[in-house]
């Protein structure tokens, strides 16, 4: 490698029986932005520049890493949420589009003055971006200390004020450090212990699997336990939002209704799966 445009040729050489050219392609420009800030238009417009020996270096290490089918997003220690920059590790898991669609519909939804709570925070992709693009006051609550330290530090960096809690839902004295919300957001874990050999190793063998995999004879183990949370300390027509595994839509909608929620609103993502489900609390 002499210059910027070699990087895409070394990718190709070196990934070429691990991974798909339209992969590839990706990692070049988030080695070109991570290394040397640039665009996709500044890698074009800067493609004949030499690398020093330092780049090319970092670019050998990075490209052995990605052979291990390590993330970029975990080797770079960022990832790209609703036009923000939220660092990551692998305590938390990678921030993905469709996350992005639910905040989007919350959003729409107007959020402004309302009073949120997001269970399982990870990187604070969710409410750093609600509180980033509206007035509401948001708290997010963890069972992983790690998590809140990385949500923390990404609320800081993009001058947000969030609210933390360390707590685990699964113990219902978890109510005893909550208020009450106006809405109530999750992400919560939803792939089977069965998916995970159907699942590309850079999920499986780096992102964390508490906040990934639920057993198969207990699917909805947290959907149901922050769906009782939520009829506690959901205001009177309180909404809960939920992310939801494609093929379970119909069994969290049940949950829903059995639970006291009506006006039940299933949406589909980019990609046509069931996705999110949105909740009236009966008053």
């Amino acid at each position: 490698m002499q210059k910027v445009k070699d990087i895409r040729r070394y990718l190709d050489q070196m990934l070429n029986e691990k991974y798909p050219n339209t992969e590839r392609r990706s990692f070049n420009l988030w080695i070109l932005e991570y290394l040397f800030d640039f665009s996709p238009t500044d890698a074009i417009m800067n493609a004949e520049d030499l690398l020093d020996e330092k780049s090319v270096i970092k670019v050998q290490q990075m490209v052995e890493l990605l052979a291990e089918h390590k993330p970029i997003q975990q080797i770079v220690g960022y990832s790209w949420f609703y036009g923000h920059k939220f660092s990551i590790n692998e305590e938390v898991l990678i921030p993905r589009p469709e996350t992005e669609e639910l905040v989007a519909w919350m959003l729409k939804d107007q959020t402004n003055d309302k009073s949120i709570l997001d269970i399982g925070t990870g990187s604070g992709c969710i409410p750093i971006s609600l509180a980033k693009n509206s007035t509401a006051s948001v708290t997010t609550l963890d069972i992983s200390e790690g998590a809140l330290k990385i949500a923390a530090c990404n609320a800081k960096r993009l001058n947000v004020k969030i609210n933390f809690i360390l707590a685990d839902i699964l113990n219902l004295d978890v109510l005893n450090a909550l208020s009450t919300y106006d809405v109530i957001v999750s992400n919560p874990p939803y792939v089977l212990d069965s998916d995970k050999e159907l699942m590309s190793s850079n999920v499986v063998d780096y992102e964390p699997h508490l906040a990934l995999f639920v057993p198969n004879n207990d699917a909805l183990k947290y959907y149901s336990k922050i769906t009782e949370i939520a009829s506690r300390v959901l205001n009177p027509g309180g909404i809960l939002y939920f992310e939801i595994h494609e093929l379970k839509a119909l069994e969290v909608k049940h949950l829903l209704k059995n639970k006291g929620f009506s006006s039940i609103e299933i949406r589909q993502d980019m990609q046509g799966k069931d996705r999110m489900i949105k909740a009236l609390l009966n008053v």
